[in-house]
């Protein structure tokens, strides 16, 4: 047996015989240490062998209730800076943990734990901070029903897998952290587990099977005397380097080469309520977006905030009853990608007492080149949000939000919430009057948009119904409002079966319908689909769905049903294979002349990754569109992508992408070099160009059957945080 398994069994033998083992209904106090363990994944320093201990985990997937099929033991400790955890997780086939050295947000397929943290012991958000079995971090905020996984907090773990399963050791400093001003301070947590080979899934405190997947709700209290409370104070500086090169008379010309600083200051007015400003902040992305089908669409497409600034408190912006069904209009009302360009920016977010919460943010955006003449240089972005606390994770909150250029603007402002019914069920609302002015003679014009929902979820049954109503002049510029000028009804059956097999672990059935109205044409279409899901052996799952449908465009009505299959999982411990295949009616959208046809979508993702620092991904995405009246085909479209990633430890990565498409001609190749220490203290070193079947014949660019560098980009990013 090696030496630092001996000590972590030995560790472990001592913190059941010394420490504290709660039972599942009292409430946590961790223990004051004077000498912080060393966060090395090995528990064998005497804190561990003194805290408080909590064990009996209890599944929630696929089933609720039972016993994991392995062991979890937790250890709780802090000091008047930070919180810490350890945590024991047995396993009798370590090596089948599934486990890489990966970056940042990217350990889900994994083995992990994760803290869901309620520093507020308020169940209106959450904190969830998951960590793999070689100590890989990811971490997001939960909030108003949703999860947003893009955030990045400063915080440290390891872990070490040894022949009993896995350990861990995690510390949380308070700086990262919004929490009462108060002693002692009272934090909610439920610790959760994943198994990934089995697809288990398991927490402590156990879920409430007439509860649901409402975390926020079922968290356990932990009491912590004589926090410090600190007057934060951050700086992150950043420069940033690039140059660009485009094909100009058949050879690749200098086009840009720009260098440029920024700073962003972060200060804790409290401990709960926080001040962020920014002076030409860099916003770049460091990787860009995966392809997306650009043909026949009726929307524009939507790509998520991945911007580190707005990212932040951004649950607080969510409101309730939307996106609440794949045919609900209004993505998001506030969707800070709109803000392309800001020169300066600033945001405050924390609490107000113990009830009330307050986000604000306000960004002048640089206007683009060519609307300049008719808006002005600048765009001004003011966004306030209001919310107050009621009972559990129930809330009333408002919102008002603007765009104001030269001569024109929209604004928006509402009310929304979500009121907790009983256990099982929750009401939630909005409504939402919005006001636009374009150009000096225009008129104003006004309209609304209100939605409800109620949603009913426990292990045996969902129940979700909604309503909304979108006036066609509805205006939202700071969102993403896929359709206006409809009137939707919606419901959803879901019950729920758990079958005593190996093989099948879970069968979902979906029962839905939705009736639009659509109010320019005073049409009605349909949305109605059957869908059986199962969970089999493992962590595979299998999906078949049928639709019958029907969508009104430009006053039509047109079919739009299909057959859906899709099905993919964790094949081995290496290999994991998802696909997706629909076939049916589709329109194709000629606001001059559009007409009915058929469509073919397919998409595959396999990730393959032979070794716990190298991964492989390989995507597809095809696409067709045949018309009905005569079979001609009108278009295909493939996006091909390849993926290979080397982490060479927990900081430091090398990534190659290259994407073809098939449709647009275009090959896309992206290299980049990331090390990060921690969010905020980064360097990024990237290359990518562009090439496109041309060629140039000393007078134009014509086609050709062969590839012709069109684009060539190189930038440098530095940055480091400063945390006083």
């Amino acid at each position: 047996m090696k030496a630092s398994t001996a000590t972590t069994l030995l560790c472990v033998h001592l913190c059941l015989m010394s420490g504290i083992v709660y039972g599942s209904a009292d409430p946590l106090r961790p223990m004051r240490t004077t000498a912080p363990p060393v966060i090395d994944g090995v528990l064998d320093e005497v804190a561990w062998q003194q805290a408080p201990a909590v064990s009996g985990f209890k599944t929630y997937h696929p089933d609720y209730g039972k016993e994991m099929s392995e062991d979890t033991q937790v250890w709780i400790a802090y000091d008047s800076e930070n919180l810490y955890f350890a945590f024991r997780c047995y396993d009798r086939e370590p090596g089948k943990v599934k486990s890489v050295v990966t970056s940042r947000d990217n350990n889900r397929p994994d083995d992990w734990v994760c803290i869901n943290l309620d520093s507020f012991n308020d169940q209106q958000s959450l904190y969830c901070f998951y960590v793999n079995a070689l100590g890989i971090q990811s971490d997001s905020r939960f909030a108003a029903g949703s999860e947003d996984l893009n955030v990045d907090f400063v915080w440290y773990s390891a872990g070490r897998i040894d022949d009993k399963g896995y350990t861990l050791e995690i510390c949380l400093p308070l700086k990262s952290l919004r929490y009462a001003d108060s002693n002692p301070v009272t934090m909610g947590v439920v610790f959760e587990r994943r198994i990934s080979r089995r697809s288990e899934q398991g927490t402590y405190p156990a879920l409430k099977p007439e509860r649901g997947m409402a975390f926020q709700t079922q968290t356990i209290p932990m009491i912590y005397f004589d926090l410090k409370h600190y007057t934060l104070f951050e700086l992150l500086p950043s420069v940033t380097y690039s140059q660009k090169y485009k094909q100009n008379q058949g050879s690749l010309m200098e086009e840009e080469h720009k260098a440029d600083a920024s700073l962003t200051l972060k200060y804790g007015i409290t401990s709960d309520l926080i001040l962020d400003g920014t002076y030409n902040p860099d916003f770049s992305q460091v990787e860009s977006d995966a392809g997306q089908v650009d043909v026949n669409l009726r929307n524009a497409l939507f790509y998520s905030e991945k911007r580190p600034f707005f990212l932040e408190g951004a649950e607080n912006f969510r409101v309730a009853a939307t996106n609440i069904s794949e045919i609900d209009p209004v993505i998001s009302v506030i969707h800070t990608r709109t803000i392309v360009n800001p020169l300066v920016g600033l945001k405050l977010a924390g609490k107000l007492g113990s009830k009330n919460s307050v986000a604000l943010i306000y960004a002048v955006d640089r206007s683009p080149d060519d609307q300049r003449p008719l808006f002005g240089d600048y765009s001004h972005f003011p966004i306030l949000r209001y919310k107050r606390a009621l009972d559990e994770d129930s809330y009333v909150g408002s919102i008002l939000a603007g765009e104001e250029r030269r001569e024109s603007y929209n604004r928006l402002g509402g009310v929304d919430g979500m009121l907790r019914l009983n256990e099982s069920a929750m009401l939630e609302f909005h409504g939402l009057l919005s006001q636009s002015k374009n150009g000096e003679a225009a008129s104003r014009n006004s309209a609304h948009a209100l939605g409800a929902r109620y949603f009913y979820n426990t292990r045996n049954v969902d129940y979700d119904f909604s309503v909304k109503d979108i006036n066609e002049g509805f205006v939202d510029d700071m969102g993403f409002i896929a359709r206006t000028g409809i009137s939707e009804l919606t419901g959803l059956w879901r019950p729920k079966f758990y079958p005593q097999s190996e093989i099948v672990r879970r069968i979902t059935v979906d029962l839905f319908s939705g009736q639009t109205l659509d109010q320019p044409s005073d049409l009605w279409e349909t949305s109605n689909y059957a869908q059986v899901q199962a969970s089999l052996l493992g962590s595979l799952s299998a999906r078949v769905k049928y639709m019958h449908a029907t969508e009104i465009f430009v006053g039509r009505r047109f079919k739009t049903g299909a057959l859906i299959v899709s099905a993919g999982g964790q094949f081995t411990k290496e290999a994991n294979l998802t696909l997706y295949y629909r076939y049916g009616d589709a329109i194709y959208y000629d606001p001059a002349d559009p007409y009915q046809g058929s469509s073919r979508y397919a998409t595959l993702n396999l990730v393959y990754q032979p070794s716990e620092q190298l991964a492989a991904t390989a995507s597809l995405v095809y696409t067709d569109f045949l018309r009905s009246a005569d079979d001609v085909r009108i278009y295909e479209y493939l996006i091909s992508r390849g993926k290979l990633t080397y982490q060479v430890n927990k900081y430091l990565f090398f990534r190659g992408v290259v994407e073809y498409n098939n449709f647009r001609k275009v090959l896309l190749t992206d290299f980049l070099a990331s090390f990060t220490y921690i969010p905020g203290t980064v360097v990024y070193l990237g290359y990518g160009s562009l090439y496109e079947k041309t060629e140039w014949d000393n007078t134009r660019y014509g086609s050709s059957d062969h590839f012709l560098e069109t684009q060539r980009g190189f930038f440098f990013k530095m940055s480091y945080l400063w945390r006083l």
